[in-house]
């Protein structure tokens, strides 16, 4: 297995594709790498030799943010919204989704497992 950044990168996979299992890159991004590099899209990692590895590894190192460093970036942005109060910050807070997607019926990857509230029971006289 090629490893970058951290990832180990599957053999049997062509180029293009096999970038991708890095956390930060893309089909797009992985196509400007490998032209970058001048390495074909269409060759499997496991034809890449020693020279190509290093040229891919050199060109994320230098120019791209990925794994954990662009993790803790989100992660940062995502604190400064919660920090300042403003809506996004508010629903992330609160666990719901954030781009004004309705709440009544669906949403539960946000919300989590259904909570069932019970009636409440009339008095009696």
């Amino acid at each position: 297995m090629a490893r970058i950044a951290g990832i180990d990168i599957p053999k049997n996979k062509r180029g293009i594709i096999g970038l991708t299992y890095i956390f930060g890159i893309g089909k797009s991004t992985s196509a400007k790498i490998l032209k970058k590099a001048n390495i074909s899209e269409e060759k499997k990692v496991s034809e890449w030799n020693d020279d190509d590895l290093a040229a891919i590894r050199n060109f994320i190192s230098d120019n791209i943010k990925v794994e954990g460093e662009l993790r803790s970036e989100v992660q940062l942005n995502i604190k400064r919204l919660m920090d300042i109060g403003c809506q996004r910050g508010i629903r992330h807070r609160l666990g719901l989704p954030l781009r004004g997607q309705r709440t009544k019926n669906n949403s539960r990857t946000r919300k989590g497992k259904r909570k069932t509230v019970a009636n409440k029971k009339k008095a009696t006289k």
